[in-house]
C-alpha cells in the first residue's frame, strides 16, 4: 500500500512538472454587425429590427494540440444556431489549411435569441425585403470568415498549457414543459486552461438552459445570460478569455425572465459558479486526445399533404409558409423524410469526455448519457455543429407539445420524428463513445 501511494505521489508530481502533454491556443473575434438594420432571430413575433446593443457578440476558439497531427478545435459563437452550409464550409477550410479532420472540429452555438439570423435556420419566421435579405447574407459571410479566423488565431497562439476540469452548479434553469416530471440539469462544467506557471489563459464553461431571459419584445443585440457570464468571468480575469458551451437545454428556461436585470443576474450567478470551481481543487486533463464523429439519420413520421392544404387555408402565417414549402417538395417528388444528424465525441486520456449533440436537444439526453457513462467525467453539449430543429426524447415525443411537434413549423420541417428518434441518437452516441475509448458505467469504476 505504501509503495502504491508513493507511486501515485510521484506520478502527480511528474504531471505538475511536465504538464499535461497538451498545448492550447486561443482566438476571439467580435461578430457584431456594423451596418444597420440588424434583425434578431429566435422569436417569430418580432416585426422590426434591433434598435441597439447591450454588448458585443463573439466567435471564440480553443485549439488543443497533442501533436501537429492530433489537434482539436472547439469553436463557440453567440448565435441562435449554426447551419450545415456554414459548418461544412469552415470545416473544409480548416481541413485544407491545417489538416483537421471533421472529428477534430467542434462547433457550439450559445442559442441567444438576441443575435442576427443564421440563414436558412428558422427562415419560416422571416419575410425579408431584398435589402434586409442582403444584410442577413452579409452577416452569414462575416460569420463564416470569423469562425475560420478565430481558429487561425488559436493556431498561432499555441503554447504548452496546464488543463484541468471541475464542476459547479447554478439553479436558475427550470423545465418549461407543463408535465409532472420536470427534469433539469444544473451542472456547470468548467475547463481551466493555464500556462505552465499557472497563469489563467482561458475558461470554457457550460450550462443547459435556453438563452431566453430576454423575450420577444427585446430589440437590443446581446448574448443574454451567457454573454453576461462571459463578461463577468473576463472582468474577474482580465488576461483570460471566457467561452460558453451550451448544454442540452432545449426544454429549459431561465426562470423568471423578461428583463435585462435578470439576464445580468443569471450571468453573475453562472459566473459565480465558475469562480467557485476555479478556486477549488480541479482534476488534471491530459493527452492522449481522441476524437470521433458519426452522422446518423433521424426519420420523420409520414406527412399528409392534405394537412398542409388545410394549413394553407388557415390563419397561421408560419404554418402557411411551412405548408407551401412542404407541398412544393411533395409535388417535386422530394419530400423530407429524414435529416442527417451529427454526433461527436472527444476524450482526453481517461480524464474528460465531451459528447457533442446537434440540434435543440432536450435535457433527457444529457441525463441519460450521464447515467450510462457514469464512470466518465462527462460533459454533454447540445446545439453543436448545426441546429436543424428540436430533438425530443421518447418521453417528450409521447407527451407532445412544442418541443415534440409545434416547433417543427418554425424550423420548416415536416412534422414530428418517429418514436425511434431517441434510440437512433443513442445508437450514434454509443458508436462515437466506443470509438474514443469511453466505457459504459458497468465497465468503469466510479470516479473518486
Amino acid at each position: 500500500m505504501r509503495n502504491t501511494a508513493l507511486a501515485v505521489f510521484l506520478l502527480c508530481a511528474a504531471e505538475a512538472l511536465c504538464g499535461t502533454g497538451l498545448s492550447v491556443g486561443i482566438g476571439r473575434k467580435v461578430i457584431t454587425p456594423d451596418q444597420p438594420p440588424v434583425w434578431l432571430s429566435g422569436y417569430a413575433a418580432r416585426a422590426t429590427p434591433a434598435t441597439g446593443m447591450l454588448h458585443h457578440i463573439w466567435a471564440k476558439a480553443l485549439v488543443f494540440e497533442e501533436s501537429p497531427s492530433n489537434r482539436l478545435a472547439v469553436i463557440t459563437v453567440d448565435v441562435l444556431g449554426l447551419s450545415r452550409p456554414i459548418t461544412e464550409t469552415v470545416a473544409a477550410h480548416l481541413n485544407a489549411r491545417y489538416g483537421l479532420e471533421r472529428s477534430q472540429v467542434l462547433f457550439n452555438a450559445s442559442h441567444t435569441h438576441s443575435a442576427p439570423p443564421v440563414w436558412p435556420c428558422l427562415s419560416v419566421c422571416f419575410n425579408f425585403a431584398p435589402e434586409d435579405q442582403k444584410g442577413v447574407e452579409a452577416f452569414n459571410l462575416k460569420l463564416t470568415e470569423a469562425l475560420c479566423d478565430v481558429v487561425e488565431m488559436a493556431m498561432k497562439s499555441l503554447a504548452p498549457a496546464q488543463v484541468s476540469s471541475g464542476r459547479g452548479a447554478a439553479a436558475f434553469a427550470a423545465n418549461r414543459r407543463k408535465f409532472p416530471d420536470k427534469p433539469v440539469d444544473h451542472d456547470v462544467p468548467v475547463l481551466r486552461i493555464a500556462s505552465p506557471e499557472g497563469e489563467l489563459r482561458a475558461v470554457l464553461f457550460g450550462y443547459a438552459c435556453h438563452n431566453t431571459t430576454l423575450v420577444g419584445d427585446n430589440l437590443m443585440l446581446n448574448g443574454d445570460y451567457a454573454g453576461f457570464a462571459q463578461l463577468d468571468v473576463e472582468r474577474a480575469h482580465p488576461r483570460a478569455t471566457a467561452l460558453f458551451l451550451q448544454g442540452c437545454g432545449a426544454d429549459q428556461n431561465p426562470t423568471p425572465r423578461g428583463t435585462v436585470e435578470l439576464a445580468q443576474q443569471y450571468g453573475k450567478t453562472l459566473a459565480d459558479g465558475v469562480e467557485q470551481v476555479l478556486a477549488g481543487e480541479m482534476r488534471p486533463v491530459r493527452a492522449p486526445l481522441r476524437t470521433g464523429f458519426k452522422e446518423t439519420r433521424l426519420a420523420f413520421s409520414p406527412s399528409d399533404p392534405e394537412l398542409y392544404q388545410k394549413d394553407l387555408q388557415g390563419a397561421d402565417l408560419f404554418k402557411k409558409r411551412r405548408a407551401e414549402r412542404m407541398l412544393a417538395l411533395h409535388q417535386a417528388g422530394t419530400p423530407i423524410r429524414s435529416i442527417p444528424y451529427p454526433v461527436q465525441a472527444v476524450r482526453f486520456n481517461d480524464d474528460l469526455t465531451l459528447l457533442a449533440l446537434s440540434g435543440e436537444v432536450v435535457v433527457d439526453y444529457a441525463l441519460r448519457a450521464k447515467r450510462e457513462y457514469a464512470g466518465e467525467n462527462l460533459i454533454v453539449a447540445g446545439y453543436c455543429n448545426e441546429v436543424q430543429c428540436y430533438i425530443p426524447s421518447q418521453r417528450v415525443l409521447s407527451e407532445g407539445g412544442y418541443e415534440a411537434d409545434q416547433s417543427m413549423v418554425y424550423y420548416g420541417q415536416p412534422g414530428p420524428f418517429t418514436d425511434k428518434v431517441e434510440e437512433m441518437v443513442f445508437g450514434a452516441i454509443h458508436d462515437v463513445m466506443l470509438g474514443v475509448g469511453a466505457r459504459p458505467a458497468a465497465d468503469t469504476p466510479s470516479l473518486p
